[in-house]
């Protein structure tokens, strides 16, 4: 008698390190910034954990903040994938949300269009690519991005709706885990810091 195979499908989420415009709360999409010496310190602390873990594909946005973390975890071959690149925020580009409010009262990237940046359409129909190619691989996939792609990321592998993303907070340089259990979409591990 033949056991049911079953394959494996986990989502591995990484946050970049701190940048100087992560601190200040700036919205950041295409400016390509370095990390800071403390992100770039914490980025290192993430080789531990994630080496213990075997990966079947390991992808990372194109930014440099991104690639250098996947850098500094162990991930030095990760593969670039544009689709993880964090949601272009047009002109709002380094501005802070309190900013942004001066001018747009209750602003909010999950409720409002950026002017020149992209919609909430166009930003899940590139993450539902992401975790379609997470889907079509035996075991896991790591990922290594941004703090809104992150966020849409995780409410499209559990069938939400872009907005849903506002419900899970995410800090700089931390692990977080989707899964399925019996069949159906899970966060296994959210936010977490290489210390914890």
């Amino acid at each position: 008698m033949t056991m049911p195979s079953h394959e494996l499908h986990e989502l591995w989420l990484v946050r970049h390190g701190e940048t100087a415009w992560s601190m200040n709360g700036q919205h950041t999409s295409v400016t390509d910034l370095e990390l800071t010496a403390n992100g770039e310190a914490v980025a290192e602390g993430l080789a531990a954990p994630l080496s213990r873990v075997d990966f079947a594909q390991v992808l990372t946005s194109p930014r440099k903040r991104a690639r250098r973390t996947a850098e500094l975890a162990g991930f030095a071959s990760a593969e670039p994938d544009e689709d993880l690149a964090e949601w272009a925020y047009g002109d709002y580009e380094g501005m802070t949300t309190p900013e942004i409010q001066e001018s747009v009262p209750r602003w909010s990237v999950w409720t409002h269009d950026s002017p020149g940046g992209e919609s909430a359409a166009e930003v899940a129909a590139r993450l539902d690519r992401v975790v379609q190619r997470a889907r079509a691989v035996d075991g896991r996939t790591l990922v290594f991005a941004h703090g809104h792609s992150l966020r849409v990321l995780a409410a499209r592998w559990l069938g939400l709706e872009v907005a849903g993303g506002r419900m899970f907070d995410l800090d700089t340089a931390t692990i977080s885990v989707l899964g399925d259990d019996r069949g159906t979409p899970v966060v296994r591990r959210w936010n977490v810091s290489a210390q914890q």
